[in-house]
């Protein structure tokens, strides 16, 4: 005896009606999405092709005028410049350091809260805190490092007031703020990897160095490109603490992308030369992202 089983075939009008319920769920979202993201970006484009309104005369189309004419804008290339620079030093100090700090605080020992909170403060503080906070350490005469200094006989250094120095002093404070909000990141990594895989390597005799570079690093992998993305978005689109510390000096040492999108926009109220400069800055962060997730991408590791 045979059972003949039959499906029931789906009618059409049921089926468009739950792929309508399906897209009413998601419309909050995408509108959201389509509003604050994609218009904003569809509209800078479009700006950066006119020329600004002054004097009475209306925009006109310029075409690529506005994005030849950041080549020949000395402060623009200068600050390109020192954002490269800011990146390619805080985003592997900011990582190396948070992963070191995550495996520091990942293994029972006293006061193990304690020590992971004093690592997170320094994300949870409003950036002007923080560079006031900073401003009491790199004070020419009162700041703590020009008293450490005079310690050991050594003259006093204008940290935010030299050329050579500004922009460092700008990215010791970035690696100190953002490595800790990391930490949670590799943190909860940490904690995902299985023990038992920690309890057979120590069995085996493995060293913990060997441990790591075997098997946590590998398994870190996922953690690691998620925080290189948001390092270098952080890095690219950083404002508020230049502002706060030196207003892009001096010389424009300190001056980096996004602030001089900023004083542009709102200081010179040329709003399509900002816009240009808007679209150059989403290419970099497009190209990075691009770069790292085909690079890094390829040797995650996800359990």
């Amino acid at each position: 005896m045979s059972i003949i089983l039959t499906v029931a075939p789906v009618h059409r009008p049921r089926l468009w009606t739950m792929q309508l319920y399906g897209y009413l769920l998601i419309l909050p979202a995408l509108s959201f999405l389509l509003l604050f993201t994609h218009y904003p970006a569809v509209a800078t484009v479009w700006e950066s092709l006119f020329s600004a309104a002054r004097n009475g005369h209306p925009a006109q189309f310029v075409g690529l005028d506005n994005y030849l004419a950041l080549l020949d804008d000395d402060i623009f290339i200068q600050s390109l410049r020192n954002n490269l620079l800011y990146a390619l030093i805080t985003i592997p100090l900011a990582v190396t350091l948070a992963l070191l700090m995550a495996l520091a605080v990942n293994r029972q020992m006293r006061a193990t809260a304690l020590v992971r909170t004093a690592f997170f403060i320094p994300s949870l503080l409003p950036m002007i805190a923080i560079a006031n906070l900073w401003l009491f350490f790199y004070t020419p005469q009162l700041g703590l490092l020009n008293k450490l200094l005079a310690l050991f006989s050594l003259p006093a250094v204008n940290w935010l007031g030299e050329p050579q120095s500004a922009l460092y002093c700008l990215m010791a404070v970035s690696v100190w703020r953002e490595a800790g909000f990391f930490m949670i990141f590799y943190l909860a990594a940490l904690q995902q990897i299985d023990p038992r895989l920690g309890e057979a390597a120590a069995i085996e005799g493995a060293s913990r160095r060997y441990y790591f570079r075997r098997v946590q690093w590998p398994l870190l992998m996922p953690t690691t490109l998620f925080v290189l993305i948001n390092a270098s978005m952080n890095a690219f689109r950083i404002v508020d603490q230049v502002i706060a510390m030196t207003n892009g000096g001096p010389n424009n040492s300190s001056s980096l992308l996004l602030f001089y999108i900023y004083r542009t926009a709102f200081s010179f109220w040329d709003m399509p030369a900002a816009a240009a400069m808007t679209v150059v800055l989403l290419v970099i962060l497009g190209a990075i992202a691009l770069l790292k997730f085909n690079l890094l991408d390829k040797r995650a590791h996800y359990q």
